[in-house]
């Protein structure tokens, strides 16, 4: 089957724990987006019980990093490639290949788990209350997902808290036809021939309501009372010009716009006088301090601008 729309989230890590390499995938046109929550409170191993790391893998994990109060985003598999993260049985219906990208959230929706959490004085999401900028990221990955593989903003109807979401107990699984013909944003709990209760009670509709305003949907909507004021939609990085406006002796806009927003940054040491359209050691020098700042990019600090870099860096 033909991938179309990106297959990688921009600023999402894939160095650190890609699998894709390791474990057969199936080519899908994702249309479902699968939440599931972590129980922990860093990146799994998602090993089998032979130890092979990745073996139960999502597409993506969002691991929260409290001190910037944003989602690091590790991928794990193409966005349009079966991931593992999901009971399949032998003989029923698809699970892991019928167009899901699955989505891990470190963190737990179980209240059992966070009083002990508590208790420990461990820092951690409880994804039923996540706080605002948890959520806000999240609605960005779905809105991203909605506008460039076309998943639906939608959602089944009941989100019962765990552990009464556990199995089927507040009627929320869907029946295998419901599975087949669903399109949208669902939880690990309403996936059929699957038991755990996963994401619990997570605020889905403004989550939602969140992604469509990012996308210039409903921004206008009354916001009801007790709900979160409307969150700014956030300016699209300039596209990437190419590798090529970047070489030695190049004059170009593109070198004076990436040096005035180095300098922006606060990576403009190299500068005697300040950015000017011809590349030159001073711009390969602050690149590198940048894409050495960033552990995203810690693999690529070369000190020449890819696609990555020019996304967090214009971010």
């Amino acid at each position: 089957m033909t991938r179309t729309g990106p297959q990688y989230y921009p600023g999402a890590n894939r160095t650190s724990y890609w699998y894709e390499d390791n474990f057969p995938a199936t080519a899908m046109e994702v249309n479902v987006a699968g939440l599931h929550t972590t129980e922990g409170t860093g990146v799994p191993s998602y090993a089998d019980s032979s130890g092979r790391r990745g073996a139960s893998a999502p597409n993506f994990t969002a691991l929260p990093y409290f001190a910037a109060k944003r989602l690091n985003w590790y991928q794990h598999f193409r966005v349009d490639s079966s991931s593992r993260a999901l009971e399949n049985r032998y003989g029923g219906v698809a699970t892991n290949t019928l167009n899901v990208v699955q989505i891990e959230l470190v963190g737990t929706c179980d209240p059992k788990t966070r009083d002990k959490w508590v208790r420990e004085g461990r820092e951690f999401i409880y994804w039923p209350e996540a706080p605002d900028w948890a959520l806000d990221e999240l609605a960005e990955f779905l809105a991203w997902l909605h506008e460039e593989h076309g998943v639906p903003l939608t959602a089944p109807s009941k989100w019962p808290a765990y552990p009464t979401s556990y199995a089927n107990g507040g009627g929320q699984r869907m029946t295998f036809a419901e599975w087949n013909n669903f399109r949208g944003v669902c939880g690990h709990m309403h996936v059929p021939e699957n038991s755990h209760g996963d994401p619990g009670n997570i605020k889905i509709a403004w989550l939602l309501e969140l992604a469509k305003r990012k996308l210039g949907v409903d921004k206008d909507k009354p916001v009801g009372p007790g709900a979160p004021k409307p969150i700014a939609q956030k300016p699209r990085p300039p596209a990437f010009p190419g590798r090529k406006h970047f070489a030695a002796g190049q004059n170009n806009k593109y070198v004076t716009q990436l040096g005035n927003q180095l300098v922006k940054k606060g990576f403009g040491r190299h500068y005697r006088v300040g950015p000017g359209p011809r590349w030159g050691d001073a711009d390969r020098l602050n690149v590198r301090d940048f894409q050495r700042s960033d552990k995203r990019l810690a693999g690529d600090a070369d000190g020449y601008p890819g696609p990555l870099t020019w996304q967090i860096l214009f971010s």
